[in-house]
C-alpha cells in the first residue's frame, strides 16, 4: 500500500484562516492599498501571447539584483519566500540533521524542515521576546545545518542586531543560516550586502507586504555565489509565473508609491502603540507593519478577535504561539484603515472590559 514518507506522517499543517474574510483585513499583514497604479498598467498590457510562453526568469532577475545591489549570480527569485525556505532545506537538509528556529515565530520554518526529515530545534526567545543569540550559540553542534531566523520577526515584531547575526553565522560555518527580512521596508536595516562576504549567509526578500504583490508569488533569495549555484540546480527553472516576472519591474520602479506607503504605516503603527498604552494594554514595540499586544486570557484573545470582525476588523489569534498566550496581532496599514481601527479598537476593550485592566506599558505581562 503507498504511503507518504515517515517524515510526513507527524507534519503539522498550516491552516491560514482565508475563508470568510470579509472587512478590513488587518490579520495577514498585507498591504491595505494593493499594488502600484504602475503593476496594474502592466497587467493590463499583457497579451494572450504572453501568458502561453514560458517564464523567462533571467531579464527580471537581473532588474531585481541591480536593485538590491548584488550580482545577478548572487540572486534567485522565488516563489514567494516559502519556496527560498523550501529551497534551503532540499539543499541542505538529511534526515537525522538539525535547524535552530527561535520560537515564536513563522510557522513555515518547522513544516518545510520536518518535511525534509530533519529535526527542529526550537530555541524560545528571551524575556520580552528579546533574541536568544547566546543560547542559540550554545545549541549549534557538528548536526545543524540550517538556522532560520525572521528579522523583523514575525509575529513578535522584534529585531536581533546586525552584529548578533553576523556572529551566528561566524559560529555555525556548516549551517545554512538565512535571514528573512520580509518585513526590512518597515526597519530599515539588512543583512544582503554582507552575504557576498560570506560562505553560508543567506538574505530572503518578499515582494508580498509593502508592494501588495502577494496575490502574485514572488520573492528573492541573495546568498554566496557559490552556493547559489547549488540551489539554482534544484529550484526549477519555472518556479516564478510570467504574470510577476513582467509585474516586479513596475512595482520597484515605483519608489514614491512604496515611500508613502511606508510613511502611512510607520504613522499608523505610532497611532496604535498610544491607543494601547492610553488602555493599560501590554504590547510589544515592533519594527514591522503589525503590532502584537496581550488581551488577557486565551479565551479573551479569541472573544476580541470575534467582537472585532462584528465590526468589520479582521486581526490575527496568536495565542498558540509558544509565549503569546492570550495575544493578538495586528497589522497596520494607511491613516484611514487606522482610524477605522482605533474606533472598533476602543469600542471593543470598553465592552470586553480590557481598557486599563491591565498594567500600562510594554513587555510580558
Amino acid at each position: 500500500m503507498l504511503s507518504a514518507r515517515p517524515a510526513l506522517r507527524t507534519l503539522p499543517s498550516y491552516h491560514p484562516p482565508l475563508a470568510g474574510r470579509d472587512g478590513l483585513r488587518l490579520d495577514f499583514n498585507e498591504n491595505t492599498t494593493g499594488c502600484s497604479p504602475c503593476v496594474l498598467e502592466c497587467l493590463r498590457a499583457l497579451s494572450g501571447e504572453d501568458l502561453a510562453r514560458y517564464p523567462e526568469r533571467a531579464p527580471t532577475e537581473a532588474q531585481v539584483a541591480g536593485f538590491l545591489n548584488v550580482t545577478p549570480a548572487q540572486l534567485l527569485l522565488t516563489n514567494g519566500v516559502d519556496e527560498a525556505i523550501h529551497l534551503l532545506c532540499q539543499t541542505y537538509l538529511d534526515p537525522g540533521d538539525e535547524a535552530l528556529i527561535v520560537e515564536p515565530t513563522y510557522s513555515m520554518y518547522r513544516i518545510y524542515v520536518m518535511a525534509a526529515g530533519a529535526h527542529v530545534v526550537g530555541i524560545p526567545a528571551e524575556d520580552n521576546f528579546r533574541f536568544p543569540v547566546e543560547e542559540l550559540r550554545r545549541q549549534i553542534t557538528p548536526r545543524t545545518r540550517l538556522i532560520a531566523i525572521a528579522n523583523p520577526n514575525n509575529p513578535t515584531g522584534t529585531v536581533a542586531s546586525q552584529s548578533d547575526l553576523l556572529r551566528i553565522a561566524h559560529s555555525a560555518q556548516s549551517a545554512a543560516v538565512l535571514v528573512d527580512e520580509a518585513y526590512f521596508e518597515f526597519y530599515g536595516q539588512t543583512l544582503i550586502g554582507e552575504c557576498q562576504n560570506s560562505t553560508n549567509l543567506f538574505v530572503a526578500r518578499t515582494f508580498s507586504k509593502v508592494y501588495g504583490l502577494a496575490g502574485l508569488r514572488i520573492g528573492a533569495l541573495v546568498g554566496p555565489l557559490e552556493q547559489m549555484l547549488t540551489l539554482r540546480r534544484v529550484s526549477s527553472p519555472y518556479n516564478v509565473n510570467g504574470v510577476a516576472l513582467a509585474c516586479l519591474p513596475a512595482a520597484l520602479a515605483d519608489r514614491d508609491y512604496v515611500c508613502r506607503y511606508v510613511d502611512e504605516v510607520l504613522d499608523s503603527r505610532t497611532r496604535l502603540e498610544r491607543a494601547l498604552q492610553s488602555n493599560g494594554v501590554a504590547y510589544w514595540p515592533s519594527q514591522a507593519n503589525f503590532i502584537l499586544f496581550r488581551v488577557g486570557s486565551a479565551q479573551a484573545a479569541g472573544a476580541f478577535v470575534e467582537r472585532m470582525h462584528r465590526r468589520g476588523i479582521l486581526v490575527r489569534n496568536r495565542t498558540n504561539d509558544l509565549g503569546c498566550e492570550g495575544c493578538v496581532r495586528v497589522t497596520l496599514g494607511t491613516g484611514e484603515d487606522t482610524d477605522r481601527l482605533l474606533s472598533a479598537l476602543q469600542e471593543t476593550f470598553d465592552e470586553l472590559g480590557i481598557s486599563r485592566s491591565q498594567p500600562q506599558g510594554a513587555g510580558r505581562p
